[in-house]
């Protein structure tokens, strides 16, 4: 499986639903943070940087749906950080992974817009499968992500319910109308999706850690499921928490693949034996 070129891209939704039917429901992310440098026997500068992230996309890129890179961690390398995630994305791609950019941005107007026009714009040098934004400027702000996604045929990811413990002080607060405000977002995510076939293209983040999700999650599109491994999660967790909608869950699994590595072949017995876990409980 190869990218199409920009000009010629379906909607995400559509090309997520084929990844997840052909390659496995697997979100692998790519977080070269210190700590799992060290634990690779690699240096926490520019050419550990490169040798970890050319080693997950070596393994990975040609087998799971997803590859999620976490912008944070090449941003503080500063020019050179980001040039390795420029080629990740592109060489990733090339093997026919689909990347969500993990940026989680979120700002107004014209900020938006070159947000937008740095992950969503085909002739962007990071120009990503999707990207994670954050609707808590209200969810109107994302708009300009929301455009240059359709009309590039990318995806969008809002956070909703995440999986950190602080996030339920804002995301479960009680709106006028008597929703939570995730349940806002959600609503919100649900109309742009209306129509859709097979999938929507604009997701919601919604962690796997949460005892229970308590909202409606019928959003006809993907619904990115971190907290997978070491954060506890596992994949008997989801029809629980997803119930019906457990079909269009897409989980995100990082530290619990990746500390398999540097070795390639590791890393993809780990990825294989998730994705297998997974199927197993999502039928």
């Amino acid at each position: 499986m190869t990218p199409e070129s920009p000009e010629n891209l379906e909607p995400f939704g559509a090309r997520l639903r084929r990844a997840m039917d052909a390659r496995g429901r697997l979100c692998v992310g790519i977080d070269p943070h210190a700590s799992l440098l060290a634990s690779w026997g690699l240096s926490d500068d520019v050419a550990g940087l490169e040798r970890f992230t050319y080693t997950v996309v070596e393994a990975l890129a040609d087998r799971v749906a997803v590859l999620k890179p976490q912008s944070a961690f090449f941003e503080r390398f500063g020019s050179r950080g980001i040039a390795v995630l420029e080629r990740a994305v592109v060489d990733a791609r090339q093997a026919g992974a689909l990347v969500l950019m993990d940026a989680k941005r979120g700002d107004i107007g014209s900020t938006m817009a070159a947000y937008a026009a740095t992950y969503l714009d085909k002739d962007s040098p990071l120009f990503s499968d999707a990207v994670t934004v954050s609707p808590y400027l209200g969810f109107g702000s994302l708009r300009p992500a929301l455009d240059a996604a359709r009309i590039s045929g990318a995806g969008v990811f809002v956070l909703a319910l995440t999986s950190n413990p602080e996030g339920a002080e804002v995301q479960r607060a009680a709106t006028p109308d008597g929703r939570s405000l995730a349940q806002v977002m959600l609503d919100h995510i649900a109309e742009e999706n209306r129509g859709a076939t097979p999938l929507g293209s604009v997701g919601a983040v919604v962690g796997a850690t949460l005892a229970e999700a308590g909202v409606e999650l019928a959003v006809n599109g993907p619904l990115l499921a971190p907290g997978m491994g070491a954060q506890g999660a596992t994949a008997a967790d989801l029809p629980r928490i997803f119930g019906a909608a457990v079909r269009n869950v897409l989980p995100s699994f990082s530290r619990e693949v990746l500390r398999h590595g540097p070795s390639v072949a590791g890393l993809r017995e780990s990825a294989a034996r998730e994705a297998a876990e997974v199927a197993e409980s999502v039928k």
